[in-house]
């Protein structure tokens, strides 16, 4: 089969691993490749040709908790580093909408 795992996950599983590998910018042969799922599978969810709108929703849900993240470590620093990392989640996040 050519992949490094046989995957066991569930469809819906599957589905909410591949929106949130995406959201990190993993590209797609890779995350078919890590978790064993087709290839054509993964393509398909990340433009949109299957389960469109429930993909979507995963991946909004992915962004915002990515955004929670990168701002809960800016809280961490100070000055200008910390506001630099505010400005980067919220581009990273409006970047992401775009995209939809």
């Amino acid at each position: 089969m050519g992949y490094a795992c046989d995957c066991n996950l569930s469809r819906s599983q599957q589905m909410t691993l591949v929106a949130e590998f995406h959201v990190h910018h993993i590209r797609p042969s890779r995350i078919a490749f890590r978790l064993g799922i087709d290839i054509a599978r993964v393509e398909a969810w990340v433009s949109g040709e299957q389960d469109g709108e429930h993909f979507r929703q995963l991946m909004t849900r992915h962004r915002q908790r990515k955004y929670q993240a990168q701002l809960r470590r800016a809280e961490s620093m100070k000055g200008q580093r910390a506001y630099e990392m505010r400005v980067a989640a919220q581009q990273d996040l409006s970047r992401g909408a775009s995209f939809e």
